[in-house]
């Protein structure tokens, strides 16, 4: 692939540092292990010992560098989340946690969005997440009817966990004229009863209705979560992710879909020099016209915030069950969830995107959408050969072993999210039966040869690596079921790499990210103890100390904590 060309740092000189601690793993290539790390203007510049060091700083700085003491603490490189949604995190911190942690039962939502209605100014609209609805009392999905026990006046919205839609309430259909006639959109479902009624679930690209008149539209492309706020409000939001993320020990981030409501907030953050996260870019293919027309043709930008492709859809989410599964749900076979484009018009995306030199990044789960990505960029590297286009498949839930074997020969990188099967791994079992335990076959991927990336998905979970690391490693839920055999569970040190340099390469950026070597930049997070040195159902558990970006401390537990008690 084409790789950002990064320009030198600025002449004004941040000076030397050396970050001493126990164990300072570097991932490089012999997986070195140092004690100290020697950061000249941002670089790591030296690993070893904090002799050897203090020797080689003497090259760079004639004052003494500034010596970081972490003691116990073990660094490693800073995780890399490829697929997140920090704006969509940022702004759903602000919305009613109707989670499992907060409500188990339909009525115990309405309670929840009721009380927030009151205190919730004017017309504004009142709206909630994180249900599940097989983690409900009820096993199914509230209704427009349960939510007008909310407002009758204003708009209510309910996102289910997946992101992928969720419940509105009555006069949220009729602000926008939505009725028992209204036609499905292309990629997308207005639910109704066995009457034709609507039942007030919406899903994928139903979801347009939400960003009201003049918001983001984006066809038939994907769910649309890009709701408006005041652009202020969005800048707040994406800085409050920010912390979330750095936190969580993440020091870059691939932004998985992108619109102008995105890309608006990410330049302004950029702009006061609010911005530490690195942010690599995936335009929604809604945008692809564009930026061809622009003569987009690879990564552009700066270390810090650029574009680095093309995301696009095949079908929905396993979550809310709209992964298209022809032959209908095991749990409803009624449902088949839907493809957002036919093979052709999809194929033919990828292959404009593909030949003009960009890489893609397709969200699939079901056995047949991943058959239609496959497909396409098999077609399109045979049309046009590009050996290291490193296209994705985001999530790639459930993918035959037949075509994890053409992945490996195409060069094609799942990213994939433990994390999910972490939250509702029983659910896809309770959705499409047995196969449901092969969610995310990590072991699979490693024994074909195929690269494991890991992320989070954020807000669909926590943007906290460790948790995810934990749970590639485990595969056991948090309700304490085991999903699938142990051939499925990778190693430590893969999972570690997974959400290291295999992220930065799956966003192009291994050359200066993913690993503590020399020339590199220095992100790293410091944490409480070593992943090999717990039990790996404890994983999760290990603490993020610190976040450093380019040689400077974004993130202390320590602050936060000292914070939290004044």
């Amino acid at each position: 692939m084409r790789k950002l060309s990064l320009p030198d740092r600025s002449l004004e000189e941040q000076g030397a540092d050396i970050v001493v601690a126990r164990r300072i793993r570097t991932l490089d290539p012999g997986d070195t292990v140092a004690t100290a790390m020697l950061i000249v203007n941002g670089l790591v510049a030296a690993t070893g010992t904090p002799e050897e060091c203090q020797e080689a700083a003497k090259r760079y700085a004639a004052a003494p560098p500034r010596l970081h003491d972490l003691g116990d603490a073990v660094i490693v490189p800073g995780f890399i989340d490829p697929h997140a949604h920090p704006l969509m995190l940022g702004q759903m911190m602000s919305w009613v946690d109707c989670g499992p942690s907060k409500a188990g039962s339909i009525p115990e939502i309405v309670a929840l969005l009721r009380e927030a209605a009151e205190t919730t100014p004017g017309d504004l609209p009142v709206r909630g997440y994180g249900y599940e609805q097989r983690n409900l009392a009820e096993q199914r999905h509230p209704t427009r009817f349960e939510l007008d026990q909310v407002a009758t006046d204003r708009q209510v919205y309910l996102m289910n966990a997946s992101g992928h839609g969720g419940v509105v309430n009555s006069f949220t259909f009729e602000t926008f004229g939505i009725t028992r006639d209204t036609p499905d959109p292309e990629g997308g479902e207005f639910f109704r009863d066995a009457d034709g009624e609507l039942t007030g679930e919406l899903s994928d690209a139903a979801c347009n209705i939400l960003t009201g008149v003049h918001g983001v539209k984006i066809g038939h492309h994907g769910p649309n979560f890009h709701l408006g706020d005041a652009p202020e409000e969005h800048v707040r939001q994406l800085a409050t992710a920010q912390r979330e993320f750095l936190e969580g020990g993440v020091t870059t981030i691939g932004d998985a879909q992108v619109s102008r409501r995105e890309f608006d907030t990410y330049l302004r953050l950029a702009e006061r020099k609010g911005l530490h996260l690195r942010a690599s870019l995936y335009l929604l293919s809604h945008l692809l016209d564009d930026a061809l027309e622009i003569g987009l043709h690879g990564q552009f930008g700066n270390a810090q915030l650029s574009v680095a492709g093309i995301k696009l859809y095949a079908d929905g989410t396993l979550g809310g069950w709209t992964a298209y599964f022809p032959d209908g749900y095991v749990g409803d076979p009624c449902r088949t969830g839907q493809l957002y484009h036919e093979p052709a018009e999809y194929a033919a995306l990828i292959a404009r995107a593909h030949a003009a030199g960009l890489q893609t990044a397709t969200h699939a789960q079901s056995p047949t959408a991943i058959e239609m990505v496959v497909s396409a960029i098999e077609e399109a590297q045979s049309a046009v050969p590009r050996p290291d286009a490193r296209h994705r498949i985001e999530h790639c839930g459930l993918p035959t072993p037949e075509q994890i074997e053409r992945m490996a020969v195409a060069g094609i990188r799942p990213v994939n999210q433990p994390q999910h099967y972490y939250n509702w791994g029983e659910g896809v079992e309770d959705a499409i039966g047995t196969p449901g335990e092969r969610f995310n076959p990590l072991g699979e991927f490693v024994r074909a040869g195929v690269p494991v990336t890991l992320s989070s998905d954020a807000p669909v979970a926590q943007p906290r690596p460790l948790e995810a690391i934990q749970v590639a490693v485990t595969r056991v839920t948090r309700r304490g079921h085991k999903l699938g055999p142990d051939d499925l569970r990778i190693d430590v040190a893969t999972a570690l790499r997974g959400h290291t340099i295999e992220g930065a390469r799956s966003i192009g950026r291994e050359d200066d990210l993913g690993s503590l070597e020399v020339g590199k930049r220095a992100d790293f997070a410091v944490l409480s103890a070593d992943l090999d040195e717990v039990p790996a159902e404890e994983i999760g558990a290990i603490r993020v100390l610190e976040t450093w970006i380019d040689g400077v401390r974004r993130h202390s537990l320590a602050v936060v904590a000292a914070g939290s008690l004044s």
